[in-house]
């Protein structure tokens, strides 16, 4: 019997859960916005509104916890503990936002969009993706110093 049992299985080993929750909480930071299964989404909520939580916290245990939520990403958990921490201030819970997105095409999964109430629409898409080359550096130079 599942008395008294929080949260889902997803069909994943304890360790992997937790990682997948921690990765996808540091998207949720550093985008504002991600899609994601229904069931992960409402999943992520508690997760991420603790660590909002512990930014508004302020103190030092409060950051070394983030931090091991987080994976030891350090520029996450310093916007995490000022600029979430400063736009969440006057809220006392309910920092996200779960909207359906239809279903998925290849198994026809429940998909949802969450996202930080209050969210910075142009946080979205940054620093992700593949690193640009850099135009400054001519072809044989970049040649020469592989060489």
């Amino acid at each position: 019997m599942r008395h008294r049992l929080r949260g889902r299985k997803l069909n994943r080993t304890g360790s992997h859960r937790k990682a997948m929750f921690s990765n996808m909480a540091a998207a949720l930071i550093k985008h504002e916005q991600i899609t994601t299964t229904l069931p992960k989404a409402k999943d992520l909520r508690p997760f991420v509104d603790r660590l909002i939580t512990l930014g508004k916290r302020n103190s030092l245990h409060a950051r070394r916890q983030a931090l091991a939520k987080l994976g030891g990403d350090v520029a996450l958990v310093g916007k995490l503990f000022t600029t979430l921490r400063e736009r969440y201030e006057g809220r006392s819970g309910g920092y996200t936002r779960i909207v359906r997105a239809g279903f998925r095409y290849g198994d026809s999964a429940p998909m949802a969009v969450i996202e930080l109430v209050d969210r910075d629409p142009d946080a979205k898409g940054q620093d992700s993706g593949p690193v640009p080359e850099r135009e400054d550096i001519d072809e044989e130079e970049a040649q020469a110093a592989v060489a």
